[in-house]
């Protein structure tokens, strides 16, 4: 129930401390202090954002992509505002694993959070080649897996698309990733996500991300031309909230895997709303950029939100929609 017998102020009259509202949540065999984790992409190598968020008030954050190799990433302009929304096609830029490991982490290991590696590649043998590099090096909880990249060496097929790529990818993956929980980011773009979500389950991933970016586009009808240096771009924001929201309670209903929600999440509301769909724990993407404290202030905003409800822990909303509507 979200309404307790004793209140805050009941609990207080008879000489007793209202309970603190305790926000930690369990994502496979990591135990994060809040489900309120910086999503890839929209939070640099974290750093970046280390002199304007406190790190250690969040539950953790994922990196940008990291490749084999350093990529320059696509044309500018990268990013382009949508009503309710945002479109950016970045390219996946980043400095490589290996500057990533003797650059950046070394300065990332002073915080106490939870420091998760996005890894991508255009072959199972990319996946491969990044996570062993970065299971020698210190520093991180776990990885998560974009497999909304294509196949280079079956057509350029999606791997998240299909779900035997899906077992391929993920499969090499938990055999590189001996140490370490391996997550997986899934396309929104499939015919049947919970099909998916299964494959990726079946071949080892301890939780998943639901769901990436939509892809889409933005032209000016002036110059016939695009608004991004790109053709298409990734759509973000609050308008794709409704729609990942579906995605969550269909992955949730296929799987038992921990799920992370991916789109739109501003307030905490949002949060809770996602968890109540089946959703532990939840990413912050877009939000960041028009406000980069964003994801430490929604952890503030959680825990006033609970206390308002006589919420003291996040299990008395989990699943709550799947219990009334199954």
């Amino acid at each position: 129930m979200l309404l307790r017998e004793v209140s805050a102020a009941e609990a207080s009259s008879r000489g007793r401390k209202p309970a603190a509202v305790d926000l930690s949540v369990q994502i496979g065999a990591l135990r994060l202090r809040n489900p309120i984790l910086a999503a890839s992409g929209t939070f640099g190598y974290g750093l970046e954002f280390a002199h304007l968020v406190d790190l250690n008030r969040l539950g953790g954050f994922v990196t940008k992509g990291l490749s084999r190799e350093p990529m320059e990433g696509a044309p500018a302009p990268r990013l382009c505002e949508t009503p309710s929304g945002m479109l950016n096609a970045v390219g996946l830029q980043n400095v490589g694993v290996r500057a990533f490991v003797s650059e950046k982490l070394p300065v990332l290991r002073k915080y106490d959070t939870a420091i998760i590696a996005n890894v991508f590649g255009y072959s199972v043998e990319d996946y491969i080649e990044v996570i062993q590099v970065l299971e020698d090096a210190e520093g991180l909880v776990g990885y998560e897996l974009n497999i909304s990249c294509p196949n280079v060496k079956k057509g350029g097929m999606q791997f998240g698309s299909d779900p035997s790529l899906v077992a391929e990818v993920v499969g090499a993956a938990r055999k590189s990733a001996s140490r370490r929980p391996l997550w997986v980011k899934l396309s929104p773009l499939v015919a049947n996500i919970g099909l998916i979500a299964s494959a990726a389950e079946e071949a080892g991933a301890d939780a998943l991300t639901v769901a990436n970016t939509y892809p889409a586009m933005a032209v000016d009808f002036r110059t016939g031309k695009s608004r991004l240096g790109s053709k298409t771009g990734g759509l973000s924001g609050p308008a794709i909230k409704p729609i990942t929201l579906r995605l969550v309670w269909e992955t949730r209903r296929a799987v038992k895997t921990p799920i992370l929600g991916l789109g739109g999440i501003e307030t905490a509301e949002d949060v809770l709303d996602y968890l109540s769909v089946g959703a532990s724990a939840v990413q912050v993407g877009t939000a960041s950029f028009a406000d980069p404290r964003a994801s430490e202030r929604l952890v503030e905003a959680l825990t006033k939100v609970l206390e308002r409800a006589k919420a003291f822990t996040l299990n008395e909303i989990k699943d709550r929609f799947l219990t009334e509507n199954g």
